[in-house]
């Protein structure tokens, strides 16, 4: 009886059997399911509230309005790395820097694109040999003076024919001194030439070339456009109506405040037009402002230039062509308007 004792006693204190491991494995699958369940429903809650519905809105706007043009550019880069030699473009251009500006500044109004196509297509002239100040020249003038962008804005202002040439002269001009100051003041160290994935040589197929140039080009700025576009958004979607009813009431706060918001917006320059016309409240020079700012310095474009050409030379660039361009609308906007 004794032992019968102790075998209970010893039976009793036994440790519980371990959880078989399948059973374990099976417990925190369960648990990981169930938090990545709840983890979407809130996100999937959040993603359909009103201020991430608008973000989420503007955001695929700005990617569907720029890519059409994105996609332009870069088959336009394409093809000239593939199929149009280096010596063209010594031919076209004078060998000085100061005279290639210009004759590249009015080449710019050839292409109807926006700034999302002028950027690869620049990149791909600088590759090619074209003095980096020529290429700027055209890279600001192509989406600002082309004729696409010109006939929208006569189309937006049916009865202020003069900003048609207010426009197109306070953006060629911005282009111009924007060129010749980096003939004057330019370093090569500031800007990082862009490196296409092939080069043109002897035994290359031009067509593989140009496959290769569009998909290197293509994915390349397709991010940085994305990226531009969620700035963009962001600031669309927390900055309230009432902060501009603000600088509308000032003729002095007016113009960098459109300037400022034509930066943020990201307005494509065929469509930039029709929203400074709804403006009213603000001046003509600062609707002008606004338009001449947008396609030469903007988020998505400050986002495309970092990426092809360096972060230091995008944060120089732009800050320089925002002065220019804003000093030259209200030039031209007092002289034209």
């Amino acid at each position: 009886m004794v032992e019968t004792s102790l075998g209970s006693v010893r039976q009793a204190q036994a440790p519980p059997a371990a959880t078989p491991p399948r059973r374990r494995v099976s417990g925190l699958l369960t648990g990981t399911l169930l938090v990545a369940a709840a983890a979407a429903s809130v996100l999937a809650w959040s993603w359909n509230t009103g201020g991430v519905r608008a973000w989420r809105t503007l955001l695929v706007a700005v990617v569907v309005q720029g890519l059409p043009f994105l996609v332009l550019g870069t088959v336009v880069s394409a093809a000239i790395g593939a199929f149009v030699p280096a010596r063209v473009f010594a031919r076209l251009l004078p060998r000085n820097p100061a005279l290639a500006v210009p004759v590249a500044g009015v080449a710019g109004a050839v292409l109807p694109g926006c700034e999302c196509a002028s950027v690869p297509v620049a990149g791909s002239l600088m590759r090619r040999g074209v003095a980096p100040a020529a290429a700027l020249a055209f890279l600001l003038a192509a989406p600002a003076v082309n004729p696409v962008v010109l006939v929208s804005t006569a189309i937006a202002f049916p009865d202020a024919p003069e900003m048609v040439l207010a426009r197109l002269a306070a953006s060629l001009g911005t282009a111009l001194v924007m060129g010749w100051l980096w003939v004057a003041f330019g370093r090569p160290e500031w800007l990082r030439l862009p490196k296409g994935p092939v080069e043109h040589g002897a035994g290359r197929n031009p067509l593989d070339e140009f496959r290769r140039g569009l998909q290197h080009d293509f994915l390349h700025a397709g991010g940085f456009l994305v990226l531009g576009a969620a700035a963009a958004a962001t600031f669309n979607v927390l900055v309230p109506p009432s902060v501009l009813r603000t600088f509308s009431d000032s003729p002095w706060l007016g113009v960098p405040a459109l300037a400022v918001l034509a930066v943020v917006l990201a307005v494509c320059s065929e469509a930039d037009a029709f929203v400074a016309a709804s403006l009213t409240g603000f001046s003509p020079t600062a609707r002008l402002a606004f338009m001449v700012v947008g396609p030469m310095v903007d988020l998505k474009l400050i986002a495309l230039q970092s990426g092809s050409f360096g972060r230091a030379f995008a944060a120089r660039f732009s800050s320089a062509t925002f002065v220019v361009a804003v000093l030259a609308s209200v030039l031209t906007g007092g002289i034209l308007l």
